[in-house]
């Protein structure tokens, strides 16, 4: 997949789990894509301070994001 492709898959999955950050006042941004592979987001918004954010990271944004792109093995929040 070429790197156009792959931002353009990423940031479909984005905009699929946004709605659901956005109803509880948070938000998701894209910082970049390293290596094809590495996926880096910021949290922003009431999500931030969430105490279950790094679950929402794993068990929303990771699955929706592999599910636009199977090739990416990590995401991470960046401060």
């Amino acid at each position: 997949m070429k790197t156009e492709e792959l931002t353009n898959n990423v940031l479909k999955a984005l905009d699929e789990i946004r709605p659901f950050l956005n109803s509880d006042g948070g938000d998701i941004k894209l910082i970049s894509i390293d290596e094809g592979k590495h996926v880096k987001v910021r949290l922003e918004g009431a999500c931030t301070s969430c105490s279950v954010n790094q679950m929402t990271l794993r068990a929303g944004v990771e699955t929706t994001i592999k599910k636009y792109a199977p090739q990416i093995e990590t995401v991470i929040n960046v401060l």
